[in-house]
Formats: structure tokens, C-alpha cells, sequence
């Protein structure tokens, strides 16, 4: 048998473009006996089984699954790792919340041994509900950065996060200077950006917990590094813009604030985005900026309800972020099936195979890295999952109801849960197995 190469053989289904953009019958290749062959952890080729065998090698093992569906990995476009602790916190709205609940857990994080257990947890969580590359906020301690990288590396993840910079507004415990938050990047960034799979993301927790002079200097780090994130929050919650507008009176509105420090750019995610004009939605498309769509979080703490078609109109990008520990779950499933809710309760419609490309190609896109996950296309990599059917008795019984594709999917979307996620492959080793 070939040490790097292996054959698996399901149902298999991926996004492959935006069904806003191509239609729905267009947005996705689906084999009901697909097979997907794996070359040192690369997507070799993948297509229908009864054309695939007969050109394997004979020494290429194959995994053959029954009931089941292989899928891409799942993207998180918004998470926080120091957030795991306080996951499912009662109540609140947003600014109450951080500073009743995140504020204090974050503080633990400056001890380099509590970062290393959390990053454990935080990643293994990720696996077990078949997440495979997040955009990850770390707190402003480099201790968790570090922690987290550590962790992703030694599992050859594809992983985004940064150090949280935030030098007013905050308790003092969790306060840097615009001069400490610029030269504790730079040292995070030198370390770990481009090593293995992981990239790093420049990280103003929101503007109201940075200066000007912050803001100025996150600008300069983008500029310095090229291929470099930046990762913030924008328009979650009225009270929040309100206070946007008090702290930066001279500029027209919370994005502009963003803009006029240099920090929109192709690889720029604005968690949430739920109060957005079209003058800014433009603005973002314009600049190739993405938005992270967090339903589970939004409702949580009533922030509000995301306005998908605004953002389809505009072809502003669009990924999906579970926002732990605002979210209440890790599981992309679980949110999946309140992204269905939100667009419900606007009178719009979210499909089933839309669903499908916001966890996963439209993750990809949201953080350019379409060429390289996201997709089961050949010269990918391998991130990807194998989806149990009979996960549960209630989806075993559903599921042999289903008279089509788009209604499995439906159903796993809606009844599924980290349960579901039978294994997780990244690079084409499996890191999670239930």
C-alpha cells in the first residue's frame, strides 16, 4: 500500500461557485457513489466511483463508507478561543456582556500554562464538529497566540488568529499600548505567519477598545506584511455604533472609521455586519473586504438580524462564524440551522445548498484562500469530513424519508450536531474520529 496515497468512497458533494451568482443547479458537483483520492495531503482526483477504480493503482487503499456523505472541511470566519470557557453565559447584551463575562475570562490568559489547556479543548472542539481552518481571536496576552498556534501546528491545521489589541476602554488587566500591541504583533507575526498552514491576523478587538494611534499602527503592521489579516468587529449592536459615532465623531460611520486607518482589504473580516447601510456594503465589495455572518451569536444577545440578500446584492463576501463564546455552539451545523431561522424571520430564503457554500467555500472566499480549501477540487487540500447519516435514530429514520440530495442536506443542517461528524481529515490525516 502507498504510505501517502488513500481512496475514499461515499456520497460526496461540495460547493463549487455562489448559488446568488450562478444559480443553485450551478453551485454544486454531488456523486451518490463518488470516490476522492488523496496524495500527501492533496486532492488528487474526484469523480464518480465506477470511473475512478478502474484507473487506481492496485496497492491504493480504499475506505468505503455506507450512509454517509463526504464533504469539505468546515470554515469558522469568527471565533474566540479565550471565549471557550464562558460558552452558554446568561444573558446580556453586547457591551454589558463583555465586561460581565469576557473581560474576567480573558484575563486568565496571561498564564502561559491556562492558554495551553484552553487551546487543547478549543481545537479538539473544532474537530469533533468538523471545522477544519478558522479565523481565530486570541486576548491580548501573546501567550495565547502562541498557545493556539502551537496546538494547530503540531495537528498541520490550516489556522488564522492574532493577538487581541486594545489599549483603551477595557479593564486595565487587559489593556496594551499602541506601542506594546504593535511590538507584540510584529514578534507573533515573524514567528508564525506563513509557517506550515497558518497565517496571522492583525486583531483591534472593535474600534472602541482602540485609539488612533492603535488603529494607525494595525494599518502600518497590513502594510508592512504582505498576505496579512485583519480581523475586527463591526456594527453588532445599535448601542455599540452609537458609541462608535460619540468616539469618532469627524468620520461619516463605523466602517469609515476602518477605512480611514487603511484597514479594508482583500483579506479584511468585519465579524457580524448586522447593522450595515448599502453606502458601506459597496464600500466593502469595493475593496474586497468579507463579512462574517454569526446567527447564533446575533441572537443570543439580541444584536439583531443579518440582512444576507444586502450583502448578496452588493457582492460584499460573506462567510459564516460561530462567534464562541457569544455563539452557543461550536458546531456549524448548530448554525447553520439558526442562519435558516434569521433568513426566515426576514421573509427570505436560505437554501440548502447556499447553506452548504457559506461553511465552506464561501469561508474560503471570505478569506481568500479558495485556491486552497473550501472545495474538493483537485490540488486542494485535504480538508474534509465524513458526515454519518445514522448519527442519531431521529436522522437515521428522517434521512430514509429523503427522496433527494437537497433534502439530506436540509436535514443534517437542521438535526445535526457534532454527533454527525463520524471523522475529520486535514491534510489528509484524520484528526478527529468519533
Amino acid at each position: 500500500m502507498s504510505a501517502t496515497r488513500k481512496a475514499y468512497r461515499a456520497a460526496i458533494l461540495h460547493s463549487i461557485a455562489d448559488p446568488a451568482e450562478v444559480g443553485i443547479e450551478a453551485s454544486y458537483e454531488y456523486f451518490e457513489d463518488g470516490l476522492l483520492l488523496i496524495d500527501n495531503g492533496k486532492i488528487s482526483a474526484l469523480g464518480h466511483a465506477h470511473e475512478l477504480l478502474p484507473t487506481l493503482a492496485a496497492d491504493i487503499e480504499i475506505e468505503h463508507y455506507q450512509d454517509a456523505l463526504i464533504t469539505p472541511g468546515f470554515i469558522d470566519t469568527h471565533i474566540h478561543f479565550p471565549q471557550t470557557g464562558m460558552i452558554g453565559s446568561y444573558g446580556e447584551q453586547l457591551l454589558d456582556w463583555l465586561n460581565t463575562y469576557t473581560f474576567p475570562c480573558e484575563k486568565q490568559f496571561a498564564d502561559k500554562d491556562h492558554a495551553d489547556k484552553v487551546a487543547k479543548i478549543f481545537i479538539e472542539e473544532l474537530l469533533r464538529n468538523g471545522t477544519t481552518t478558522a479565523l481565530v481571536f486570541g486576548s491580548v496576552h501573546p501567550e495565547s497566540v502562541n498557545a493556539l498556534f502551537e496546538e494547530a501546528e503540531r495537528l498541520d491545521l490550516r489556522m488564522i488568529a492574532g493577538k487581541v489589541m486594545m489599549d483603551r476602554n477595557a479593564p486595565g488587566y487587559l489593556t496594551d499600548t499602541a506601542e506594546s500591541g504593535y511590538v507584540e504583533s510584529k514578534a507573533l507575526i515573524e514567528r508564525w505567519h506563513g509557517k506550515g498552514r497558518l497565517h496571522y491576523a492583525v486583531t483591534p478587538r472593535f474600534a472602541p477598545t482602540s485609539t488612533p494611534e492603535q488603529l494607525t499602527l494595525a494599518g502600518q503592521l497590513l502594510s508592512e506584511f504582505p498576505g496579512l489579516y485583519l480581523h475586527t468587529h463591526l456594527s453588532e449592536n445599535l448601542k455599540e455604533i452609537d458609541w462608535v459615532k460619540d468616539l469618532f465623531p469627524e468620520r461619516k460611520g463605523y466602517l469609515d472609521v476602518y477605512d480611514h486607518f487603511k484597514l479594508l482589504g482583500q483579506r479584511s473580516v468585519f465579524a457580524h455586519g448586522v447593522h450595515l447601510c448599502d453606502e458601506e456594503c459597496q464600500r466593502l465589495a469595493e475593496t474586497g473586504s468579507a463579512v462574517a455572518f454569526c446567527p447564533t451569536s446575533n441572537l443570543f444577545l439580541g444584536s439583531g438580524l443579518f440582512n444576507l440578500p444586502q450583502a448578496e446584492k452588493f457582492k460584499v463576501k460573506v462567510g459564516l462564524g460561530t462567534d464562541v463564546g457569544a455563539g452557543t455552539s461550536f458546531s456549524l451545523l448548530n448554525t447553520l440551522n439558526e442562519a435558516y431561522k434569521v433568513m426566515q424571520l426576514q421573509g427570505a430564503r436560505l437554501s440548502p445548498f447556499k447553506s452548504l457554500y457559506l461553511a465552506t467555500l464561501g469561508g474560503a472566499r471570505a478569506l481568500s484562500l479558495e485556491e486552497r480549501i473550501g472545495s474538493l477540487r483537485p490540488g486542494n487540500d485535504a480538508d474534509f469530513l465524513v458526515l454519518d447519516y445514522k448519527a442519531t435514530a431521529l436522522m437515521d429514520y428522517r434521512i430514509q424519508q429523503s427522496n433527494s440530495i437537497d433534502e439530506t442536506l436540509f436535514v443534517l443542517m437542521t438535526l445535526g450536531d457534532d454527533r454527525t461528524v463520524k471523522q475529520t481529515f486535514a491534510a489528509g490525516r484524520c484528526v478527529h474520529q468519533r
